[in-house]
């Protein structure tokens, strides 16, 4: 039997997927602005989950300055397909659309302005693919909108379910019959923070 590697959170964090130079710049500025974003490896993650099950229709909660939503636009570029991101903070998503305007996904990644859980409530669209990083706190409230908005088979991914404020999120989700869950809790570098879950949800 293998023992595990020597040192392991330094040993993984020099295999993070190379980055271009929009990406490398969104991350200097997330440390300096203490902006929290998903990072490398779980940008690169999503974008391996989005293209493994060719997500065409994407929804992601919670913008910030578009990072994430660059690592899904990119993801389902090959199938043509667009990407719904929603940003409470005028601001930020300002700075988003700039953002993806520069990777050349300013027509695949729509940015919305206005608080999640009043937009989600108009939403009529099916997704494949939704992604949620809002206010912890939020996630049990934008459950039934996810599960109702997701086709069957679609994917739920839920960022900082290491969070105290997401303890009623990943209870909710572990026992509702129309999920099958599971909470994934590790090193992650470059993740704010390094140490932390993510719940990856099939919609039933």
């Amino acid at each position: 039997m293998s023992n595990i590697v020597d040192h392991p959170e330094e040993y993984f964090r020099d295999l993070i997927p190379a980055r271009d130079e929009i990406l490398l710049e969104l991350e200097a500025e997330a440390e300096r602005e203490n902006i929290p974003i998903v990072g490398p490896l779980v940008g690169e993650f999503l974008f391996i989950l989005a293209r493994a099950i060719k997500a065409q229709n994407i929804l992601e909660l919670g913008t910030a300055t578009g990072y994430s939503a660059i690592y899904l636009g990119r993801a389902c570029n090959a199938v043509n397909g667009r990407v719904l991101t929603l940003e409470m903070d005028p601001s930020k998503a300002a700075r988003a659309r700039r953002n993806l305007h520069k990777t050349g996904l300013g027509e695949r990644v729509e940015v919305q302005t206005g608080d999640a859980l009043a937009t989600l409530n108009r939403l009529k669209d099916e997704f494949d693919l939704i992604f949620i990083d809002i206010f912890k706190q939020d996630y049990p409230k934008v459950l039934p909108d996810c599960h109702r908005l997701l086709k069957k088979g679609g994917l739920l991914v839920a960022d900082n379910v290491g969070f105290k404020d997401a303890d009623e999120f990943n209870r909710t989700i572990s026992e509702h019959t129309g999920w099958r869950s599971i909470a994934m809790f590790g090193h992650m570098p470059l993740h704010s923070p390094e140490h932390d879950a993510l719940c990856l949800a099939l919609r039933l």
